[in-house]
């Protein structure tokens, strides 16, 4: 069985992602939303969507940090279309087929959000921007715990079950946050907090995605040793 949509479209998709943060977060002009003069790009004072604006909070062009901060998240499209070929990993088992396609489509609108991040750059659309940032972690609850008891009921390696369910309690545990958090452009130590916890939080995301991968490959070995 292929594993390019269930195994390599996942890795590629991380690892870029990664790399293009870390390129953002070099070339970030500077700026917060409290502080217009700080020099470059802070991981405790900046959010990550302060690499995808036009302009910086500094009010210099971000072309270089926009250009691959606003890719990565548009590539997340291509880790959703990849769970709709992961849910046939587990067609051999009636409830997990459908648990993994209800997970599926669960993940598909979830990263189409991340991508909707990358599209509406906060300093010119900024409701919209805050309502795909923050509704695409709130569709990763539903799509983890599915995936978390489709692994649970499989002949998957636990190990990948508990990486899931450790990122599943991160991002419910983010969701609450971000429910009960005060607002971050009206108290700089608020700022901090929620730009901390949510590279944090992106970090697991990433992590879980990236082990789900080899989650897959072990199926599809399964499958293929039969």
């Amino acid at each position: 069985m292929d594993n390019f949509w269930p195994v390599k479209v996942l890795r590629v998709v991380s690892v870029f992602f990664l790399g293009a943060v870390c390129i953002g977060m070099y070339f970030y002009p500077g700026g917060n939303i409290h502080n217009p003069g700080q020099i470059g790009y802070s991981f405790t004072h900046n959010f990550l969507s302060d690499l995808g604006g036009y302009y910086s909070h500094s009010d210099e062009v971000n072309f270089i940090a926009g250009f691959f901060f606003n890719m990565a998240m548009l590539l997340f499209v291509a880790v959703g279309i990849a769970f709709l070929y992961v849910q046939k990993l587990f067609h051999e088992d009636v409830i997990n087929r459908w648990l993994a396609l209800v997970g599926a489509l669960f993940f598909l609108v979830g990263t189409a959000f991340f991508a909707g991040v990358g599209l509406t750059p906060y300093d010119l659309y900024l409701d919209l921007h805050v309502f795909f940032a923050v509704n695409a972690f709130r569709l990763m609850v539903p799509a983890s715990l599915l995936y978390l008891i489709v692994l649970v009921r499989s002949d998957v390696d636990n190990r990948f079950s508990m990486v899931t369910a450790a990122y599943l309690v991160c991002v419910v545990a983010y969701v609450i946050y971000q429910l009960q958090g005060g607002n971050p452009f009206d108290n700089p130590e608020e700022m901090v907090r929620q730009a901390t916890i949510q590279k944090l939080v992106v970090i697991a995301s990433v992590v879980s995605i990236f082990s789900l991968s080899f989650a897959f490959q072990k199926q599809i070995d399964i499958l293929n040793a039969k």
